[in-house]
Parts: structure tokens; C-alpha cells; sequence
């Protein structure tokens, strides 16, 4: 799985968003703290609020929050709201999608990857992002010595 540009800098802005003690926050300053550029950022956070994960208020008091509580909002909501469903192949989802021939069973590979990442992105929320305190299947997987091993 390719992880964008654009999934990357909506999670840091939304783990942004969830560690912040304060009223709204600009979008500079969110900017500026996870090292996004601007403009994209506010296409991204402007994705965010049509999918109703952040708010967003005008003026010198303006700026962006959380909708939610940052433990009902999962990295899958971010990454969904920005990039569409989880594990598309060719734009499809892999149920519809079936394939003939030596490649017939490929459609069972698509949807346990789907599956895979959902057990992940699903359960960590940015509550537990901003914490550190990852759930048990991020802290299993990542354990293991060939889970860092680039391929």
C-alpha cells in the first residue's frame, strides 16, 4: 500500500487538531507544526469538514477542531475522507471485481489486504495517535523484526 502525500498530511493535521488544549487553531499554525504546506492543507482540512471530522470558524477567533472526541475518530475516518474507501482495485471495490482464469482467486488476496488494513486503520484512533498508547495489533505487528525491513 502507497500511502499520499495527502492521507500523510491529513492525519498529522487531524493529531494536531486532537492534542490541542486551546480553542480553534489556524491553519498556519497547523502548517507550520507537521511542516505541510499551506495551501494543501487547506484543500485537505476543507475535505475534512465536508466528511464532518473537523470545524472550522472565519475570523480572527477562526480557525479549525475536532467534530468528534479525538477517541471516536479513527485513522481509517482521516484517510477515508481524504482518499475514498480503503483498498480499491482500479477504482472498484475488490467484491465486484472478478477475475478468470490463474488469476480467479486474486479477489480473495484484494479483500484480506482490505481486511488487513482495516484491523489496523479502524482501530487506532487519534486519541491513541497523540497518546502514544497504541492498540494491541499495532503494537503486536510492528514488534516483529520484519515488519521494519523495507522491501
Amino acid at each position: 500500500m502507497r500511502v499520499s502525500a495527502k492521507a500523510d498530511y491529513a492525519v498529522r493535521a487531524a493529531a494536531e487538531l486532537a492534542a490541542a488544549e486551546e480553542g480553534p487553531i489556524k491553519g498556519g499554525r497547523l502548517a507550520e507544526a507537521q511542516d505541510i504546506p499551506l495551501q494543501f492543507l487547506e484543500h485537505i482540512l476543507l475535505e475534512l469538514k465536508h466528511h464532518g471530522i473537523v470545524r472550522a470558524r472565519r475570523g480572527a477567533k477562526g480557525g479549525y477542531w475536532l467534530a468528534r472526541p479525538a477517541d471516536e475518530v479513527t485513522i481509517a475516518d482521516v484517510v477515508r475522507a481524504v482518499e475514498g474507501p480503503i483498498a480499491h482495485v482500479q477504482s472498484s471495490p475488490p467484491e465486484a471485481i472478478e477475475y478468470r482464469g490463474n488469476a480467479e482467486h486474486l479477489q480473495e488476496v484484494w479483500i484480506a489486504v482490505r481486511a488487513s488494513l482495516r484491523s489496523v486503520l479502524e482501530e487506532v484512533t487519534l486519541a491513541d495517535l497523540v497518546s502514544g498508547e497504541m492498540p494491541s495489533v499495532v503494537t503486536d505487528l510492528a514488534a516483529t523484526p520484519d515488519a521494519w525491513a523495507a522491501r
